[in-house]
């Protein structure tokens, strides 16, 4: 019995809040702490788990490698999280926020990195269910619309 209870104990108290992750991730960019402090609470998920906390520990990956100091580091570690993100989507492609996870990482990385596209098919996505969404989740995803550079003022106004 104790066994059970720890064993629940550690994956219930492992595995952080998608409203706690979703607060991390809206300043995530903003310093390197809150990177690491993003990453740190993510760093027990793995694909077997909810697809979409997945999608936020590959989005945590790629953030973190602006952080690497070679070019060849930042290139594999961007890969890595790049990979988690599309693997969540083809899990769960009807997911929102799972898209919006992938849009917001595909418009703010540099062309270069060659990382951009499913945009169009993301945004196309967003817009297209964003009124079938409630709650704390049509909020979270309309902030996002709201200060995303991939919509325009018109779109931006269909969310409010």
């Amino acid at each position: 019995m104790k066994t059970i209870f720890l064993t629940f104990f550690i994956l219930f108290f492992s595995i952080p809040s998608l409203t706690e992750i979703r607060k991390l991730y809206a300043s995530a960019n903003n310093s390197e702490s809150n990177a690491k402090e993003f990453f740190q609470k993510l760093i027990e998920v793995n694909k077997g788990d909810i697809k979409t906390l997945v999608a936020y520990k590959g989005a945590s990956i790629a953030i973190l490698s602006k952080l690497e100091k070679k070019v060849s580091d930042k290139s594999k570690k961007f890969k890595e999280g790049a990979g988690l993100i599309d693997f969540a989507v083809a899990n769960e492609p009807n997911s929102i926020e799972i898209r919006m996870i992938r849009l917001s990482i595909q418009e703010n990385v540099p062309k270069i990195v060659n990382y951009r596209a499913n945009k169009k098919e993301d945004k196309k996505f967003l817009l297209d269910h964003y009124k079938e969404q409630t709650g704390v989740l049509k909020t979270y995803i309309g902030d996002f619309i709201s200060q995303s550079k991939s919509f325009s003022e018109a779109e931006k106004q269909s969310v409010k």
